[in-house]
């Protein structure tokens, strides 16, 4: 894919985004384990993430650090990041991506904000788990969208989690996340809208149904209070989250949580990573890349973060917690290419007829 414009002076940049700057070290990245070319230069690369909440980033960043690169990383919601990539087209100001879901990455290889590159683990990972045409992204971390609960303080859990929004019952007592500027929240989304969605998009009015169900009678997310929080004040009792954050809210609130079953499945979420088009660092980026997807960089990530690796190498140092976990669920049937080309769409009515 082509490249497209040089970036703007990079000291006004780093002001403009507000991102926190830390040093790094000048060692190789060969000696982290990285893989790939050696590590070197005093390019300070833009590492744009959705992925570096609870500590991510800042974990990135030291080790990237010990590995010789020296990072900025610039955190948005998925969306949000999506459109500022594509804004900044022509004029990039990042050098790389990564976190973000396959949906998002297809659009911006539509966009042509993001350019080809063979990572040095390209082996140990599923072809078909990133861009298999082009390669364009490559996969870094699978995550389940879970719906769940602490079953130690609820026993009437539906047997479908469709009950949430059509059972009065159920009514009020779970979080629906409306900031659908983020990943997460169109992932539900398009997860509720795929059973109904024909071939052009168009979806039947028994999904709108069920999308205003789900809106209407689900209790508002609190921005800045986690969910887990919100269950232990007995606000709400059931919630989506992300398989990889389970087994620390359970240590740090002391839930035992438990899967809302699906009879349609959960949408899954492959993380990403890819080098931005038109960045002036593409070959100090490429190298970024191999470090960060090898076996041993996202073997240690799964340890610390209880990921579940695409890596298959990084894939034996998972936490069987989580193998298991992952395993546990059915992965929904939902046509992602479909998805991209509409779900700006769907997220526009629904911000403008469902949401409070």
């Amino acid at each position: 894919m082509m490249a497209f414009g040089r970036r703007a002076l990079r000291g006004t940049v780093a002001l403009a985004v507000a991102v926190t700057t830390l040093a790094a070290c000048s060692n190789q990245a060969s000696e982290s384990g990285g893989g790939g070319e050696q590590a070197g230069g005093d390019q300070t690369l833009v590492v744009y993430t959705n992925s570096n909440s609870d500590g991510r980033g800042e974990w990135v960043t030291e080790k990237a650090a010990e590995a010789g690169f020296d990072i900025e990383i610039v955190g948005l919601g998925g969306a949000d990041l999506t459109n500022r990539i594509i804004a900044e087209v022509n004029n990039p100001v990042g050098d790389v991506v990564y976190g973000l879901n396959t949906m998002f990455f297809e659009q911006l290889k539509a966009e042509q904000a993001i350019t080809a590159h063979e990572p040095s683990w390209a082996g140990e990972v599923p072809q078909d788990a990133g861009d298999p045409v082009d390669g364009a992204y490559w996969p870094l971390v699978d995550q389940a969208i879970l719906t769940v609960y602490d079953s130690a303080t609820t026993t009437d859990a539906p047997t479908d989690v469709a009950q949430l929004w059509t059972d009065p019952a159920f009514a009020g007592r779970y979080e629906v996340n409306t900031s659908l500027g983020q990943a997460t929240p169109q992932l539900v989304l398009a997860g509720l809208l795929a059973p109904y969605a024909g071939p052009d998009g168009e979806v039947s009015d028994e999904g709108w149904a069920a999308v205003q169900a789900y809106y209407a009678n689900g209790s508002p997310a609190v921005e800045g209070t986690d969910l887990y929080a919100r269950f232990e004040r007995g606000e709400v009792a059931y919630g989506v989250t992300p398989s990889g954050g389970v087994i620390a809210r359970d240590e740090q609130y002391g839930t035992e949580t438990a899967v809302v079953p699906a009879s349609a499945g959960v949408p899954f979420v492959t993380e990403q990573v890819g080098v931005i088009a038109g960045t002036d660092s593409e070959q100090r980026a490429k190298e970024f890349i191999d470090w960060l997807g090898s076996a041993e960089v996202q073997g240690e990530f799964a340890t610390e973060f209880n990921s579940m690796p695409v890596n298959e190498v990084a894939a034996e140092q998972a936490n069987p917690e989580v193998v298991e976990l992952v395993g546990s669920v059915q992965r929904a049937d939902i046509d992602y290419a479909l998805v991209r080309e509409h779900i700006g769409e769907w997220v526009e009515r629904v911000e403008l007829e469902y949401l409070p």
